[in-house]
């Protein structure tokens, strides 16, 4: 029974957060699993778009941001790499006059 409870407090934070466009830190540590300290860090050296209101000690992030700042190293997949090393074999060979 608690097992259940805990997830339906999940899944109520989840869709909270789903109508939010303003998050606080402790949504954003819960919506990244990072934890508050490394939120801080990043805040302090400007690593991660982050807002304060007026002089106050209260940090907010904008929703789209900040999941733009966590896929913003996006890695392809190992076909997208062989299909561009194959285009680029290919604009090569165009070139050098080598593709009659």
């Amino acid at each position: 029974m608690t097992e259940i409870l805990k997830r339906f407090d999940r899944l109520e934070q989840l869709t909270l957060l789903a109508a939010k466009s303003v998050l606080t830190l402790d949504e954003v540590c819960f919506l990244t699993g990072l934890a508050k300290s490394s939120l801080y860090k990043l805040t302090a050296n400007k690593a991660i778009p982050h807002y304060r209101a007026d002089g106050g000690k209260h940090i907010y992030f904008k929703k789209d941001e900040v999941e733009n700042w966590l896929t913003r190293n996006r890695i392809g997949s190992q076909m997208e790499d062989e299909q561009k090393a194959v285009a680029e074999y290919f604009c090569n060979k165009v070139k050098k006059g080598g593709l009659a």
